[in-house]
């Protein structure tokens, strides 16, 4: 016991790290949607034919974007469910500029009962952080 109390800092500084070290383990947020790292996405894009929807408004979108990213800003997406409807069983990467609202799309799009949602974790700010390129042009339409 004199052994715990002499050394409460180190032993809380050690369980902390541990914690730290584990939390990347659980990459799924409260709603079941996977969170993933730039380099996975890149992945899930070429491996599973993901589509990218930008969440982002306009002027964010216009500055640039992931490549044949869809743009549907998270303010209209509960309204424009339907023009997603095809991808209801594929892969979907959700994107914003550092994840808040990407990670609300994932939510609607989930409630929405669409079955492979991701979520960029660190949004485009990650993106750009692993200099990945991002495209400056017009919006992609819905085929």
């Amino acid at each position: 016991m004199e052994f715990v109390k002499s050394n409460a800092l180190l032993i809380g500084l050690a369980l902390g790290s541990a914690i730290m070290l584990l939390l990347p383990m659980f990459k799924k947020s409260a709603s079941g949607v996977p969170s993933v790292t730039p380099a996975e996405a890149v992945n899930l894009i070429n491996r599973n034919n993901a589509l990218v929807l930008d969440v982002r408004d306009d002027a964010e979108f216009a500055d640039g974007h992931i490549a044949d990213a869809l743009h549907i800003p998270v303010s209209e997406l509960p309204n424009r469910l339907n023009e997603l409807k095809k991808y209801k069983v594929k892969a979907i990467l959700v994107n914003c500029q550092r994840g808040g609202r990407s990670a609300k799309a994932c939510d609607i799009l989930r409630k929405a009962e669409f079955t492979q949602v991701h979520n960029l974790h660190g949004g485009l700010d990650a993106w750009h952080q692993a200099k990945l390129p991002l495209i400056k042009s017009s919006k992609k339409a819905v085929s």
